[in-house]
């Protein structure tokens, strides 16, 4: 993606503290990076219509609302065709359980980061979901123990460089 602009120091400073905190008043992200309302309202304006900034979204703690286990499935696919392929997108998609779907080089060919409630629904929805998609042949998991560290911020040294 190009930019219509490149961004400057102050903007990636806005886009560091929106990464801590995206519930700042316009007000308050301005003199947190040293501008007046008006210029910090318009730099956000373009980042938001420039695509840099897609969503400001709350983020929950997930231990707080209830026992869940962190997986991640390993898929095998056959070869398929489009109209298939397309499915399985959709069908990842609609399924909430499943946070990230990643497209993998090397043995396996999809990465599933999966949320579930325990366990037993996990084999449940191993059975009755994940060999149910178009193409998979087969699946592999780990389960994590410990998450040593989780975050959506983005690292944004050296973002002016590119």
């Amino acid at each position: 993606m190009s930019l219509a602009e490149p961004l400057s120091s102050i903007d990636i400073k806005i886009l560091a503290q929106l990464q801590k905190d995206a519930s700042l008043s316009t007000t308050e992200l301005a003199d947190r990076v040293g501008l007046s309302q008006s210029p910090c309202w318009r730099r956000l304006q373009r980042l938001r219509e420039d695509g840099i900034i897609k969503a400001e979204v709350a983020l929950l703690d997930r231990h707080r609302l209830g026992p869940s286990v962190l997986i991640f499935a390993y898929l095998k696919m056959s070869p398929t065709p489009d109209d298939k392929r397309a499915e399985f997108l959709r069908k990842i998609n609609a399924t909430p359980e499943i946070l990230e779907c990643h497209a993998l080089f090397g043995e396996k060919d999809i990465m599933l980061k999966v949320l579930a409630p325990s366990m037993e629904w996990y084999e449940g929805f191993i059975f009755n979901t994940l060999l149910k998609l178009p193409g998979v042949t087969d699946i592999q998991s780990s389960v994590t123990l410990t998450e040593l560290k989780s975050t959506t911020a983005l690292p944004l040294r050296g973002v002016m460089a590119l």
